[in-house]
């Protein structure tokens, strides 16, 4: 399925966030400031859902967490478990590929104050639910973060209580997909060392093991 199915570049359905963009725009020239394409291998087993693009991260570069720090540990975690062919995500232009992940986002735009609405997450979910009905059979869907983990369920029709988010929890979806949630790789979260690269590395070492066996 071409990625224009779950990805447009012209939308503009959430009038604060095309509006913020806008502005963004005339005072960052330079930056991509539209929505976010998602990112890697079509026909990928592990889907990666983050929350949004960052100001000067994926908002500024036009690719899933490239450019912020919020990328660092991710990137390296995707290259250690096989799944990148290189440490760092830079640019558009640095080379890197991924092989069977993408990564995508709940929100595919910037919003002010990196906190979309409840409604901008909701208006925003018909395209994430288009993306995760692309997936092979016996995929695995990793939420980096409760939003992210919330936007996948409400994508499946499924309530929150019925798999309430945590650090390394691991879900049975329908069409034998799993779903992998973990905390955010926000500077926030590394800094107050509730997320490490160990636990990050722990949560790719079950990824791996579910899509190998």
């Amino acid at each position: 399925m071409p990625v224009s199915a779950y990805f447009n570049l012209a939308c503009r359905q959430c009038p604060r966030l095309a509006n913020f963009l806008d502005e963004v725009k005339q005072k960052y020239p330079s930056y991509h400031a539209l929505p976010v394409a998602p990112f890697g291998d079509i026909n990928a087993r592990l889907l990666v859902v983050g929350l949004a693009p960052g100001m000067h991260g994926a908002n500024a570069s036009g690719r899933p967490f490239t450019g912020d720090y919020a990328g660092i540990l991710l990137y390296q975690a995707l290259f250690d478990f096989g799944f990148s062919n290189q440490l760092e995500s830079n640019n558009l232009a640095d080379g890197l590929t991924l092989t069977d992940c993408r990564i995508t986002n709940a929100v595919k735009c910037l919003p002010p104050q990196n906190k979309p609405t409840g409604d901008e997450i909701k208006q925003c979910n018909h395209y994430l639910a288009a993306e995760l009905d692309t997936l092979p059979e016996k995929s695995v869907i990793l939420v980096l973060g409760n939003i992210a983990h919330q936007a996948v369920l409400r994508a499946y029709g499924i309530k929150t209580a019925a798999m309430p988010f945590g650090h390394h929890r691991v879900y049975p979806l329908a069409n034998g997909h799993t779903l992998v949630s973990s905390y955010h790789c926000s500077r926030y979260n590394v800094q107050t060392r509730r997320l490490s690269m160990e636990m990050l590395s722990q949560v790719f070492a079950t990824i791996r093991n579910i899509l190998d066996h």
